[in-house]
């Protein structure tokens, strides 16, 4: 995309048709209340009385009744199909960061799919909300307020390596990668602090850290995107 369909200088809330808490939606919104809807998305948020900046995606799971009580102008179908539509979405916004919800649950393949796009598209950074916790590609440097004993999973897309303090089981020296190494379940001593040396490292924290996320990864380095969004609207 040569330009960005939705600009926001504060965080934004993008709803897919996944499975999507009783208060996942209003937790996102009262954090960032711009809402975008990525195609079957587009239900549950009018459903709840919200009026989306934008629907985006190939449309080929939004009902036709909910498409119509979108204006036009809102209506943006994306219809190349190497992508997912959080990938459509995510590629299709600027914002400091992106709080992603309904790209949990059901099936196994769609949130592997959405981890990958957590890595394929670095810009904007997002947070996955899961019902107890939250899912993020971990910038060059972030700080999480953790309390000790809270459980901190670091899950690897790729070859990585890294520095921590503040966890039971440094991470300093180690070469993470698929099927070689990965640090699920390791505990906080006390608030962590991460350094990575190159993209590829998946994050995993308890839910009550939405907010104190949200904010430091809109301020957080990041690494180069992988590749660009696709320009096929």
């Amino acid at each position: 995309m040569s330009a960005r369909i939705v600009q926001s200088s504060g965080p934004v809330t993008l709803v897919g048709g996944g499975e999507i808490g009783p208060s996942d939606l209003d937790d996102a919104l009262a954090l960032a209340p711009t809402c975008v809807a990525a195609d079957g998305g587009l239900g549950p948020v009018l459903r709840a009385g919200v009026q989306p900046a934008a629907v985006i995606g190939d449309f080929d799971s939004v009902a036709e009744d909910d498409l119509r009580r979108v204006p036009a102008a809102l209506r943006h179908r994306v219809t190349e199909q190497d992508s997912t539509d959080f990938e459509k979405a995510l590629g299709a916004i600027d914002a400091p960061v992106v709080l992603a919800v309904g790209f949990l649950g059901a099936r196994v393949d769609h949130q592997l799919a959405a981890m990958h796009t957590l890595i394929a598209v670095s810009s904007p950074p997002s947070l996955l909300l899961g019902a107890s916790e939250v899912i993020f590609h971990v910038p060059p440097a972030l700080d999480i307020p953790c309390a000790a004993g809270e459980v901190v999973s670091l899950f690897p897309l790729g070859p990585v390596t890294g520095r921590s303090q503040g966890l039971e089981w440094p991470i300093d020296g180690l070469d993470f990668a698929p099927g070689h190494l990965i640090g699920t379940s390791n505990r906080a001593l006390e608030p962590v602090q991460l350094w990575m040396d190159g993209p590829g490292m998946i994050g995993i924290v308890p839910r009550r850290h939405l907010a104190a996320l949200t904010q430091a990864l809109a301020a957080a380095p990041r690494f180069s995107p992988r590749h660009a969004p696709s320009d096929a609207l």
